[in-house]
């Protein structure tokens, strides 16, 4: 006899997994046409696109990794963990879009970098004819993915780490290490990242391909001749041939074999990097003081990037008349912003999408988590993160085909859907680590005092999880937010939301009004975490 939870599980399963299963297998299906790939493979943009994919986002999955692992060291060594944490809600809060405008403000050969040093340092009295944001190495865009990667890492670890039952055991082991005569960091590396960097698998995974098939920071701050592959299979989809629509599709397939083969890539070197860590001698002795200091630098430079990228922003939406280089507006002016209030429906549309895809996100998430039983939910976990694998490009021509086969196309149910799946992936991983790890022995004190499950949830287990359904509900608000591609194509034209406002005027001439969006989303966001 089937119990009910497991009857609820079953039906959470076909709710979740039946659209994601469809919009796989409609994005997978629009990759069977002979004559795009040919015309695909004919193409000369096709190799240099897919090398500049292949660079920015592998050199930027390496570089968050490492930065990632060093700031957790410095934080776990020197009990300075909640310290390194306090600033992440406002750095997740940040979408990428919006940190890629304000980078590129930063950066931009009139920004605030050359005004600050001209004409003093440089003798610059214009701007210089550098590309410094779409430059043709991708560095601009390595960096972005960088500074709005390192959070998401270390947020995803801190929901390790502050686990009573692992914290207890990891702080033994460490100690226990240094007994033996290993340095605190050296002990760190040997015991307890060994055994938390196979817990950040997905996360990590989903960085990758983040990086490699992300459209919106690329179409900002990317390369543009030719522009990374994702950026080019969008422009392809975007055009109104069948036969240039459909080679954009054959892209995102290309994007799909870069991927799993990145990902495998990945996973050796990582395995070759485990191996030799075992086979080494493990020397011994105290580190050279100034490595602590670097780490130290290393954080404050993630934070000050924050605040400049922001600072530019608020600056840029309000800034009047502008010349270079002088480093402040000669007027400051709202006009900006009584434009963005002159469209408030914009506004009320994103609020209303983020409110109600995060909701419906974080009730199935703790939903699964209280009824599915755990190997269910070991074996479904890919078909859950589907989202996050496939790439954007590829993933919205699948929504686009549900959305026409619902006959919702251009409404608002369709991109309530496309919102509730991207933000669902994100809300289960926000909350798992901390619902899966709660004490079972909470439950058999409250089966002991009579109580049945309703009372255990509603007065002790949720109680007692609310930091981490907070949490999963300002993150899925804030995935719903920057939703870039599934808004403009599922929304037919008919739809604008802040994200792509932003995006459309980034590539425009109006600084202020693209500040002024470009720092409203991350304003929202920010207020969710705030609240949460």
């Amino acid at each position: 006899m089937i119990r009910p939870s497991g009857l609820l599980a079953t039906a959470l399963l076909l709710l979740a997994g039946l659209p994601l299963l469809a919009t796989a297998a409609l994005a997978l299906g629009a990759l069977f046409d002979a004559s795009a790939w040919r015309a695909l493979w004919q193409d000369p943009q096709l190799l240099p696109a897919l090398a500049y994919s292949l660079w920015t986002g592998l050199a930027a999955t390496t570089i968050a990794w490492w930065a990632t692992r060093a700031l957790l060291a410095q934080g776990f060594v020197q009990h300075s963990l909640d310290r390194l944490l306090r600033g992440l809600p406002v750095m997740l809060a940040t979408p990428h879009a919006a940190f890629a405008i304000g980078l590129a403000f930063l950066l931009a050969p009139s920004g605030w970098l050359l005004r600050a040093l001209s004409p003093w340092l440089t003798g610059f009295h214009f701007p210089p004819p550098w590309p410094t944001t779409q430059d043709p190495w991708g560095l601009g865009l390595i960096a972005a993915l960088v500074f709005k990667e390192i959070p998401f890492l270390l947020w995803t670890a801190a929901t390790q780490l502050q686990r009573d039952d692992l914290r207890r055991r990891w702080r033994a082991e460490h100690t226990l290490a240094q007994t033996l005569g290993y340095t605190p960091r050296r002990a760190f590396a040997r015991v307890v990242w060994p055994q938390l960097a196979p817990r950040l698998t997905g996360p990590l995974l989903a960085v990758l391909a983040y990086g490699l098939t992300v459209v919106d920071m690329a179409l900002v701050i990317g390369p543009a001749r030719p522009p990374t592959l994702a950026v080019l299979a969008w422009q392809w989809l975007q055009d109104a041939d069948l036969a240039t629509n459909a080679q954009g599709a054959a892209a995102g397939g290309v994007l799909v074999l870069a991927v799993g083969l990145s990902v495998l890539l990945w996973r050796g070197v990582q395995a070759l990097a485990r191996r030799r860590t075992l086979r080494s001698d493990g020397r011994r002795g105290r580190l050279p003081a100034h490595r602590r200091s670097d780490l130290s630098w290393g954080a404050w430079l993630l934070a000050g990037v924050y605040a400049a990228v922001l600072l530019a922003l608020a600056v840029g939406s309000v800034a009047g008349i502008w010349p270079f280089p002088a480093l402040w507006p000669e007027a400051l002016t709202a006009q900006a912003w009584h434009s963005v209030w002159a469209s408030r429906g914009t506004v009320l549309t994103t609020l209303g999408l983020a409110a109600a895809s995060s909701a419906l996100a974080l009730a199935w998430a703790v939903a699964w988590l209280e009824c599915a039983p755990r190997p269910w939910d070991a074996a479904l976990r890919p078909l859950l993160y589907l989202p996050l694998l496939l790439p954007a490009v590829l993933w919205v021509v699948g929504l686009y085909g549900l959305a026409l086969w619902l006959r919702i196309e251009g409404r608002w149910p369709a991109l309530l859907l496309a919102h509730t799946l991207m933000a669902l992936p994100y809300a289960l991983l926000a909350l798992a680590p901390a619902y899966t790890g709660f004490d079972p022995r909470y439950r058999a004190i409250s089966d002991s005092l009579g109580h049945g499950r309703w009372h255990f949830l509603l007065r002790v287990k949720w109680p007692l999880l609310r930091r981490a359904l907070a949490a999963s509900a300002a993150v899925g608000a804030a995935v719903s937010v920057a939703q870039y591609l599934p808004t403009l194509y599922l929304g037919a034209g008919r739809w604008a939301t802040v994200t792509t406002e932003a995006v459309t005027l980034a590539a425009g001439a109006q600084r202020s009004l693209t500040s002024a969006y470009a720092g409203l989303q991350w304003l929202l966001p920010a207020l969710g975490f705030a609240l949460a």
